[in-house]
């Protein structure tokens, strides 16, 4: 078994999927980092390899929120806290990756598109070992359609671990991306 693995994304918002790439990592580690790229909206780097993540309107929860969201679910899903940590994560900045997650980890990937290729690339690049969990996979769900769902007031509850539906509903997040997609 790995002694330290970490997955990243933006988890804008944190869904099923997300949760089924966080347990399939932990299952093949001891620790677990969870990597929160693009963790601060303000300074959203545009990637020519994807130019939809670096929108304001794909990006809006806050890296305390979507670090709440993580926590949360993977709690819920019986992941004990001491098994796992979540840390921002620039994707964007390659050169500083190593301030938030160690060589020495493994990074797990699932890769849908270009962009995935790339981040995987780059992390070799920089010496991180690498294990693709799935590639080429479709996607069976996306942040993107979430967000929108919320903005159409379909039902979106089954598309996200039940710990983070709480979060977002209690904490009326809902309406923050009916402000951003409007």
């Amino acid at each position: 078994m790995i002694e330290l693995g970490f997955i990243h994304g933006r988890f804008q918002l944190f869904h099923n999927d997300h949760l089924k790439y966080a347990l399939g990592a932990k299952a093949q580690c001891k620790k677990l980092i969870v990597g929160i790229t693009s963790p601060e909206n303000v300074s959203l780097i545009r990637e020519e390899v994807d130019p939809h993540r670096s929108n304001a309107s794909a990006n809006p929860f806050t890296f305390y929120e979507r670090f709440e969201m993580i926590r949360l679910a993977l709690l819920e899903a019986g992941v004990p806290r001491e098994d796992f940590e979540i840390v921002p994560y620039p994707i964007e900045r390659p050169g500083i990756l190593y301030n938030y997650v160690p060589l020495s980890a493994t990074s797990f990937f699932t890769i849908y598109d270009k962009w995935g290729y790339e981040k995987l690339n780059r992390l070799k690049s920089l010496g991180y070992k690498t294990v693709v969990l799935h590639d080429d996979k479709e996607k069976e769900m996306c942040s993107t359609d979430i967000r929108q769902m919320i903005l159409t007031g379909e039902d979106w509850g089954r598309m996200v671990p039940p710990a983070v539906y709480r979060y977002v509903v209690d904490n009326d997040l809902t309406s923050k991306v009916k402000q951003m997609l409007m």
